[in-house]
């Protein structure tokens, strides 16, 4: 069992380690971690992020993209306002263009000798974010993920695994063992499996008020996957409680009922996600109920120290730091 935390080469992940391979080589010594699952916003510097590092690479994604993958233009406008906006999200009009970012993206994590690629399978436009109220079910959006995957599939290599990461909105939410069971079958890279975001699956449960009734409701969905179980080969640890601010803005957003900014959407995401990480001991139960390969310490790190205490925090949960 590998054990890693997540960072990207985005200018404030930069920053955080100085820009510097030896920041970066003393953390993962002081924490005596295994390396890091990145995510590319630019192109890899291997001086900064070394090679031996990087286990893993969270593929790009885009919470809103079901649209662009039907060609729905008007609400595809209606969303980004103007077909400027549209190329630059999506890097065209068209899906290969789209999918010209995705190839480029896994090229680079092949690059890098990443031993496994993270992929989102989720989609919600803006509004739905806010009022929990969704166009799209589960399933649409599972099977248009397999269509886009299996259009990517000859770039990905044989021995590099795809792992499906669950999330809270329209998708892979890990409620149904049969469109997890059907996702897993119905695409075609050699091998694929599941990286469980216990963070997500808790916001999946607006009840939850403790980290040991979320260790519980994780428990409890993943033994109901049945012999799928075997297919989560990673987990992105880390915690989140924010269902009374869940509901609390569902309501709100249904009453209001109006347009939001690019900072109020971040701001929310962030509310929900939290990236807490677990404290209480209960953790352990996880580990033991899945036996993953890896282990990838999650957090949203505000600095060094911010980064450091939130290792340390889960670490010491968990049992392997003393």
């Amino acid at each position: 069992m590998l054990h890693l935390v997540n960072l990207s080469n985005y200018s404030s992940d930069l920053e955080l380690i100085n820009h510097s391979a030896t920041c970066l080589r003393l953390f993962l010594e002081q924490h005596r971690l295994d390396g890091v699952e990145m995510m590319f916003c630019g192109p890899w510097d291997g001086r900064i992020h070394r090679r031996e590092w990087v286990r893993g690479v969270h593929l790009k994604f885009w919470p809103y993209w079901l649209d662009f993958w039907r060609g729905d233009f008007p609400a595809l406008i209606q969303h980004f306002g103007n077909e400027e906006m549209i190329i630059k999200s999506y890097g065209g009009l068209r899906r290969e263009d789209w999918l010209q970012v995705y190839r480029e993206n896994i090229r680079q994590a092949k690059a890098t000798g990443a031993e496994y690629l993270v992929f989102h399978v989720s989609h919600a436009r803006i509004p739905e974010m806010f009022s929990g109220s969704f166009g799209v079910s589960d399933r649409e959006v599972v099977e248009a993920a397999a269509e886009v995957v299996n259009r990517l599939a000859d770039e990905i290599p044989d021995d590099m695994m795809l792992l499906f990461e669950n999330l809270w909105w329209p998708g892979l939410t890990l409620q149904e063992s049969e469109l997890v069971a059907w996702l897993l079958e119905h695409v075609t890279p050699a091998q694929v499996g599941l990286m469980l975001d216990t963070g997500h699956l808790m916001n999946t449960n607006t009840e939850l008020k403790s980290e040991e009734e979320g260790v519980d409701y994780i428990i409890q969905t993943v033994e109901q996957l049945g012999s799928y179980k075997r297919y989560i080969k990673g987990i992105h640890l880390h915690c989140s409680l924010s269902g009374q601010y869940s509901k609390e803005s569902r309501q709100k957003a249904n009453r209001a009922k109006r347009d939001y900014s690019m900072k109020e959407v971040m701001d929310h995401v962030l509310r929900l996600d939290e990236h807490r990480p677990f404290s209480s001991a209960a953790v352990r139960r996880i580990i033991d109920c899945v036996r993953p390969d890896y282990v990838v310490h999650e957090f949203m790190q505000l600095s060094l120290q911010d980064w450091m205490d939130k290792v340390t925090t889960q670490q010491l949960a968990l049992g392997v730091r003393r």
